[in-house]
């Protein structure tokens, strides 16, 4: 089963925030983001998907998950 490493940046009038996650179902997790019952730092807000990688398994997508949290380079970028 493939595995989803994602980047969320939030929209609205709020200062630009985004998410990094994991996940096997991509348009499930960002509905459940939206709806507001998602990870606890995503509440409150609108998100959308502005990068996206596929693995193969769950192992390689965490990694790189990890990796993604800590690049703030990458995701200076992404808040635009």
């Amino acid at each position: 089963m493939s595995s989803f490493v994602y980047v969320l940046r939030s929209t609205g009038d709020r200062p630009t925030k985004t998410y990094v996650g994991w996940t096997n179902d991509l348009d499930k997790r960002l509905r459940t983001h939206n709806d507001g019952s998602g990870a606890r730092s995503t509440r409150g807000r609108s998100w959308e998907l502005v990068y996206v990688e596929r693995y193969v398994n769950r192992g390689e997508a965490m990694s790189r998950e990890w990796h993604l949290k800590r690049d703030k380079t990458l995701r200076a970028k992404l808040r635009g």
